[in-house]
C-alpha cells in the first residue's frame, strides 16, 4: 500500500513540475489519468459496470387479411323449364314449350309429354310457371305421356319438385295440392314472387275436374349438360 501512496506523491511532483512546461501539461494529464486508472483498478476500487442486455424491438409486419372472395349469385335471368323430376313419386318427364295457345297445338304437345302454358311465367321470372299433364289410370296405357302426371295428387306439403332448364335446376317446394272442380278450373297466372303450378288435364278444349300441385320457389343452381 505505502508503494502506491509513494508513486502517487512522485506523480503529483512531477505533475508541480510539468505545470511550468504547458507543451508537457496534455501529455503529463493523460499519463496521470490511465496511471490513476490502473491503480484504482488494482485495488479494486472501480465501480462495476452492470450489464445490460438490449431487446431488440419486434419488428412491425404488414398483416394483410385476406377475405374470402364470395360471388354474388348470377341475376335471375328467363329460361323454358324442358324437365320436371319429382323423386316423391317417381315421376320424370320431358316439358314442351308451345309458343301459341291454339287448343289443338297445346293437346298435341300433351301427348308428349308436360306442357307449358305459354302465358305463364318462365322460370327465373317472378310469377306462375303453370305445367300441365295428361293422367291417367287405365289399366293399359299405349302411349305413356297420358301417366304424364299420374300421383301428382300423392304429394303433400314439403315434397319437392325441379324443374330443369338447358343448364339449371330449379326447386320449389309443394305448398299445396287440392282437387279442383270443373267450376272452379281458373288458375291464376299473375302471383307475387316465384311459383310453380303442376295440374292434370284432360284437354284444353273443355273444363274437367283437375288436381292442382302449388309449390314456392326455393333454390337453383347450375347442371351440367
Amino acid at each position: 500500500m505505502s508503494k502506491y501512496i509513494e508513486l502517487t506523491a512522485r506523480l503529483i511532483q512531477a505533475g508541480k513540475r510539468a505545470y511550468g512546461r504547458k507543451w508537457s501539461f496534455l501529455g503529463f494529464f493523460f499519463v496521470v489519468f490511465f496511471s490513476s486508472v490502473g491503480v484504482l483498478g488494482s485495488l479494486d476500487l472501480l465501480p462495476e459496470v452492470s450489464s445490460v442486455s438490449v431487446v431488440a424491438a419486434p419488428a412491425l409486419t404488414a398483416s394483410t387479411t385476406t377475405s374470402a372472395r364470395v360471388e354474388a349469385p348470377a341475376p335471375m335471368v328467363a329460361e323454358l323449364p324442358t324437365k320436371i323430376a319429382i323423386p316423391a313419386i317417381g315421376l320424370s318427364a320431358t316439358i314442351a314449350n308451345p309458343t301459341t295457345v291454339d287448343i289443338k297445338i297445346l293437346d298435341q304437345a300433351l301427348l308428349k309429354g308436360a306442357v307449358r302454358y305459354p302465358t305463364s311465367a318462365k322460370l327465373g321470372e317472378t310469377g306462375n310457371v303453370v305445367l300441365f299433364g295428361h293422367s291417367s289410370y287405365l289399366p293399359v296405357v299405349r302411349n305413356q305421356a297420358y301417366k304424364t302426371f299420374n300421383e301428382i295428387q300423392k304429394l303433400v306439403a314439403g315434397d319437392l319438385v325441379t324443374v330443369s332448364s338447358s343448364g339449371t335446376a330449379y326447386t320449389y317446394r309443394v305448398r299445396s295440392v287440392t282437387k279442383e272442380s270443373a267450376n272452379n278450373a281458373a288458375i291464376p297466372l299473375q302471383v307475387s314472387g316465384r311459383v310453380l303450378t303442376l295440374a292434370t288435364c284432360d284437354t284444353f278444349g273443355a273444363k274437367s275436374d283437375r288436381f292442382v300441385v302449388v309449390a314456392d320457389f326455393v333454390e337453383r343452381h347450375s347442371i351440367s349438360i
